[in-house]
């Protein structure tokens, strides 16, 4: 199965859609770098993220991600095989978030391709999240691959 034999509904490439709003709260925060076994006082810490130049406490490189599983995207309408998995994720990080910002989220899709490996054939559906905060700066880019057997 090639990518162009793969049946989805591709007006929906690059489409950007509204995923909602995110307000960042401290114990968010910290209840995140507590999960991840982070220690960085500037994610813990106010008193230690403001001494360090910061604004306020500082949410981990990987907060973003946490919210791109709290919503739903379109149907594609794929048409390869039955239930999938999550296949991997990336964050490109842009400006600190800070305890106390509301971030706002599009995403779109970015790719849909086949591909074979051991066990056969694999189609693979990418989604990128970008989110930005109250003051118009992008923060962070999520992208997520997903994977249903052909």
């Amino acid at each position: 199965m090639t990518t162009q034999e793969l049946e989805f509904d591709r007006s929906q490439l690059g489409v950007e859609y509204d995923a909602g709003s995110f307000p960042v709260k401290a114990e968010s925060i910290i209840k995140c770098c507590r999960a991840l076994g982070e220690s960085n006082p500037i994610y813990l810490d106010e008193k230690a993220a403001r001494a360090a130049g910061h604004p306020g406490l500082v949410a981990p490189p990987a907060f973003c991600g946490i919210f791109v599983r709290g919503f739903g995207r379109p149907d594609i309408k794929l048409k390869a095989g039955g239930g999938g998995m999550h296949a991997g994720e990336v964050i490109e990080n842009h400006v600190p978030v800070y305890a106390g910002d509301v971030l706002s989220a599009k995403t779109s899709l970015k790719d849909v391709y086949a591909k074979t490996g051991r066990t056969g054939t694999m189609v693979f559906v990418v989604w990128e999240t970008s989110f930005t905060n109250q003051r118009g700066q992008k923060v962070a880019d999520v992208q997520e691959s997903f994977m249903r057997r052909a």
